[in-house]
């Protein structure tokens, strides 16, 4: 794979090109480049999510979560026009090109940042992710424990994971944090979940930190 799509200032030397993301609803042309995740194509994972996804409020603060070069934020918005929409990724050179993305595609209610720059005190009516499962586990969970608290009442989070990849084991320990999860699309090995606000104590302590997004 070379280098992480993680890091946070890649540093292989930049490849500029595009890819096309084609759904029912929308038709974008969007710039990528070496040093992000899945440069050369929309990942499969990510169009799954965005074809049997319900649609997203129409109004609130709207969070990607690892948002890469921005097709998945990118989509929130166009989805939901008057919701203000975040992207937040550790990788720099990605959050620069899902701006530059926005820009072209003239959504002017979505911005991206680093986690860092987020507001802590920012709550969400729905967070959407392709979560950057090879971080690891332990990485992944304090990731998922960071920001699914901040997710508004009666608002949900969904998540395309592949099953090779862990899917039944995550929807699993979701559980046992006491965010309910249930399996809402089925479909090429990707399952998307849908994880409701925590109702009970998590199993075991856990210690939420901001980690780096896919």
């Amino acid at each position: 794979m070379g280098e992480h799509y993680f890091a946070e200032r890649p540093g292989a030397a930049a490849r500029r090109r595009t890819v096309d993301l084609v759904l029912p609803d929308l038709h974008l042309r969007l710039a990528t480049d070496s040093g992000m995740f899945s440069p050369d194509r929309v990942d499969p994972g990510t169009r799954v999510l965005l074809e049997t996804v319900p649609p997203p409020p129409s109004a609130g603060n709207l969070l990607d979560l690892g948002c890469g070069y921005g097709p998945i934020a990118l989509t929130m918005a166009s989805r939901s026009p008057q919701a203000s929409v975040w992207g937040v990724d550790v990788n720099q050179r990605a959050v620069r090109i899902a701006e530059e993305n926005a820009n072209a595609a003239g959504l002017d209610n979505v911005r991206f940042r680093v986690a860092d720059d987020i507001d802590p005190g920012l709550r969400f009516a729905a967070i959407w992710s392709n979560p950057p499962i090879r971080i690891g586990k332990a990485a992944l969970h304090d990731l998922l424990l960071t920001w699914l608290p901040r997710l508004s009442p009666g608002g949900a989070a969904h998540l395309v994971v592949q099953k090779h990849l862990g899917s039944d084991s995550l929807q699993r320990w979701l559980d046992a944090q006491g965010h309910p999860t249930t399996r809402i699309a089925s479909r090429s090995a990707y399952r998307v979940l849908r994880v409701d606000p925590n109702t009970a104590p998590p199993a075991s302590p856990a210690s939420p930190m901001e980690g780096p997004a896919r």
